[in-house]
């Protein structure tokens, strides 16, 4: 009995050193290619932050919240660059088709970006009040 839990921890122990890549360590969030972003529908159509976030996923962003705030008037998708350079705003820039970029530091949010979807984003996306 001995023999066959020692057996399967052994077992156990080697495919999670093949899942983190065969260096025994798991990678950190934020480093390398990964990009975290938010995504936030300000437009008010039902929907369209989960449609977004969708297409951010597709496209290998790794979305870790998606909300609405109605109470905006802004009229156009802003990327908020969150850390780092502009690298994470172009790339979903890319993937939309459309946004302007701004930068507005905030280490507490532990994002790269915040997607600030606007009317623009809406009808490109076929999306109408």
């Amino acid at each position: 009995m001995l023999l066959l839990l020692a057996g399967g921890g052994f077992a156990a122990w080697r495919l999670w050193r093949q899942g983190a890549g065969g260096r025994g360590t798991l990678p950190v969030p934020g480093e390398g290619e990964r990009l975290t972003v938010e995504v936030v529908n300000q437009t008010g159509m039902d929907g369209l932050a989960r449609e977004v976030a969708q297409r951010l996923r597709r496209a290998g962003i790794d979305v870790v919240d998606y909300s609405s705030a109605r109470d905006s008037t802004e009229d156009s998708t802003t990327i908020v660059i969150r850390r780092g350079d502009s690298t994470a705003a172009v790339r979903v820039r890319a993937v939309l088709g459309l946004g302007r970029i701004r930068r507005d530091p905030d280490p507490h949010l532990l994002l790269d970006a915040s997607v600030l979807v606007g009317p623009d984003l809406a009808r490109s996306l076929g999306f109408h009040p």
